[in-house]
C-alpha cells in the first residue's frame, strides 16, 4: 500500500467519511467510518478509517468499545489522552440523548393553536420567514424550520425544499406560516397560488398541508379558514 493511502486527503472525494456523510447522511456510513470522523487523523502508517476499523476490532466491536473508560482507550496504539477525552465525550453525549426524553408537545387543534405558538417570534419581524412546523401522527409539533428568509414583501420558497424538510424528519403532516411585515395579514395572489402549490404536493407525497398561516401585528390569517385547502 502506498503512503498516500494512509491520508484521508488523498482518497477521492466521493469515498471519504465526511463527503459521503454530508451527501448521503450519517445513516450511510459504517460505524468505522462514523468513528473516524470523531478521529479526525490517522496516525503515521494509516489513515483515520484504518485506525477506526483497528479501534473496533481491538474492543471487540462497537457495543465493547462504547464501554471501555478513558485510560482503556488511551492504551489503543494510536489513541492519545486528547483523543480519547473526545470519544468519551462523545459517548456520553449519545448515552445522555438515549435518556432523555422529549417533553409532550401540544396537539395543534385550530389555527389559533398554531399562531399563539408563533405570534410573538414572528410579528415584529422587518422581513418575511416562512416556517414549517412538522407534525406527527396526533398533529403535535415534532419540529420547525425556517426555510426561507425574503424581502420587506416578498418570501421565496419552493415546495421540494419544504417536502424534502418534511420526508427528512418522518413527518406524518405540516403547517406552514409567514409573516406580512405591514403587519397585515390579508393573504396576496401570491400567497394564495403558493398554498395551492404546497397543497397538491403534499397529497402527491402522502404529506397532508393542514393549513398556511399568513402573521399579522397580532392578527393572522388561517388559508384553511378562507377554504384554500
Amino acid at each position: 500500500m502506498s503512503a498516500n493511502a494512509y491520508r484521508l486527503k488523498d482518497w477521492p472525494s466521493e469515498e471519504r467519511p465526511r463527503e459521503r456523510m454530508m451527501r448521503l447522511g450519517p445513516q450511510a456510513l459504517s460505524h468505522a467510518e462514523l468513528l473516524a470522523i470523531l478521529l479526525r487523523t490517522g496516525t503515521r502508517n494509516e489513515s483515520a478509517v484504518h485506525l477506526a476499523q483497528r479501534v473496533l476490532h481491538e474492543c471487540g466491536g462497537l457495543r465493547r468499545f462504547a464501554e471501555r473508560s478513558w485510560e482503556d482507550l488511551t492504551q489503543i496504539s494510536g489513541i492519545g489522552p486528547a483523543k480519547a477525552l473526545e470519544l468519551q465525550a462523545s459517548l456520553e453525549l449519545g448515552r445522555r440523548v438515549a435518556r432523555a426524553r422529549l417533553p409532550e408537545s401540544k396537539a395543534l387543534t385550530s389555527p389559533q393553536d398554531a399562531a399563539e405558538l408563533l405570534m410573538e417570534e414572528m410579528r415584529l419581524l422587518k422581513e418575511e420567514h416562512f416556517v414549517v412546523l412538522f407534525l406527527d401522527t396526533k398533529n403535535r409539533v415534532m419540529g420547525r424550520q425556517t426555510l426561507s428568509i425574503g424581502s420587506l414583501d416578498a418570501s421565496i420558497v419552493h415546495p421540494r425544499e419544504v417536502f424534502r424538510a418534511a420526508i427528512r424528519r418522518s413527518s406524518a403532516s405540516i403547517l406552514c406560516a409567514h409573516n406580512h411585515p405591514s403587519g397585515d395579514p390579508t393573504p396576496s395572489p401570491e400567497d394564495l397560488k403558493l398554498t395551492a402549490r404546497l397543497r397538491d404536493v403534499g397529497e402527491l407525497v402522502g404529506i397532508a398541508l393542514l393549513d398556511h398561516l399568513v402573521i399579522g401585528d397580532r392578527r393572522f390569517v388561517s388559508l384553511k379558514e378562507l377554504g384554500c385547502l
